[in-house]
């Protein structure tokens, strides 16, 4: 097991009504604030009025920046920072899923840069002060409510690129799962997915030493396959939604990668297909991911899926290897199917047109995968398989 330091700073206030520690929170830090959110969702379920009901009850003056695109926009950030400069905002408040999260942090770590906001993106060492941020979670998927990480389309360039800086974690989220009672039935399986994703990163490596990280990813994968379609047929469960809002954080705040290589492979290679054709992130994650389970299984990597396959789905620990992998892998695609996700790319408006453009793009900064290292190759022909 490889070095680390353990820090997970963000305060956490999980369950119903927890909205109610939003205006003390926030004292903490400023009364001046910017609210971060995407569409009109979060007026129609009522957790707008209920956020500036507070606000105005604590005396603190917000502004708005609204339309935050499902794959947050480096435009839609700089719109942010230069409202932000304008109200001398103290405080970035961050209300809905992933994307809105990921927009307020690097909206808060581009108010203090002086260049343009795209560079702390591509290159976070330019990051030195970050204003605080805070959030309420309507959408369990990415996990940015519990990290330091966000990540941010550039449409000019064609471009979609994760950043990261300690700073960057909010300082406190609130975690009511019945604010994603309306979270509608695609967004959820996509979110289940993303959960998923995130797991896998971490529990396909090849690092032997780390048992109780292995076992944990384990039983978010569990959480995830119970809960993801409960939630899915049946929004108002509060059960389901309050498990897998807990393993969207948990997937993703270090807890199951401290120890491991961070050296991912099917997020680069998604952010290429939702940076080109702006799908869901977490279709793309779902559709990418059996294909490259499939082409990384080999004699070399065949006991990891052997216990992926025992401890996640169940499958008979004295069947063959090879069957037992193969067969896990068949009941991962087959779960994304049953979520109502597609599988393939051609589902979802991709072709053959550009898959090397994007596959030599994935490798850009060098080969990626922890458990087997792809190249740009390795990465075209998984597209091409899942076609």
């Amino acid at each position: 097991m490889k070095n680390f330091n353990y820090s997970i700073p963000t305060k956490v206030f999980f369950g119903k009504g927890q909205i109610e520690e939003l205006g003390r929170s926030i004292k903490k830090y400023g009364s001046k604030v910017l609210i971060v959110y995407g569409g009109g969702s979060i007026k129609r379920n009522g957790i707008y009025d209920k956020i500036v009901s507070i606000l105005k009850d604590r005396d603190i003056d917000f502004w708005e920046l609204s339309g935050v695109e499902p794959n947050p926009r480096i435009t839609t950030v700089e719109k942010g920072i230069k409202l932000c400069r304008h109200k001398n905002i103290d405080f970035v408040l961050a209300v809905g899923g992933g994307s809105s999260i990921d927009c307020a942090k690097v909206i808060a770590a581009g108010y203090y840069y002086e260049g343009k906001p795209w560079d702390v993106v591509v290159n976070p060492r330019n990051i030195e002060k970050v204003l605080p941020i805070g959030a309420v979670l309507t959408l369990a998927a990415t996990g940015s409510e519990m990290d330091k990480f966000a990540v941010i389309s550039n449409t000019e360039t064609n471009q979609k690129i994760g950043t990261a800086h300690p700073n960057m974690a909010p300082k406190f989220s609130i975690l009511d799962p019945e604010y994603t009672f309306s979270v509608p039935k695609s967004q959820t399986a996509a979110g289940t997915a993303d959960i998923m994703s995130h797991t896998f990163e971490s529990y396909f490596t090849n690092t032997k030493e780390t048992y109780l990280q292995n076992r944990i990813s384990e039983a978010i994968l569990k959480t995830c396959i119970e809960y993801g379609i409960k939630a899915v047929n049946e929004p108002e469960n509060y059960e389901a939604r309050a498990n897998l809002m807990w393993a969207s954080s948990l997937a993703i705040n270090g807890l199951i990668s401290y120890g491991k290589p961070r050296k991912w492979a099917v997020h680069p290679m998604e952010h290429e297909l939702s940076a080109l054709y702006d799908i869901t992130h977490g279709v793309g994650l779902a559709i990418l991911t059996p294909y490259w389970m499939k082409y990384v299984l080999d004699e070399n990597t065949v006991d990891n899926f052997v216990e992926y396959g025992v401890n996640v789905w169940g499958i008979d620990k004295n069947e063959d290897k090879l069957t037992i992998a193969n067969e896990a892998i068949e009941k991962t695609k087959e779960y994304f199917v049953s979520l109502g996700l597609p599988i393939t790319l051609r589902e979802v408006g991709i072709g053959e047109d550009r898959l090397e453009e994007m596959a030599k793009k994935a490798v850009s900064e060098g080969k990626i995968g922890a458990i087997k290292a792809l190249d740009e190759k390795d990465v075209l022909n998984i597209f091409k398989a899942a076609l």
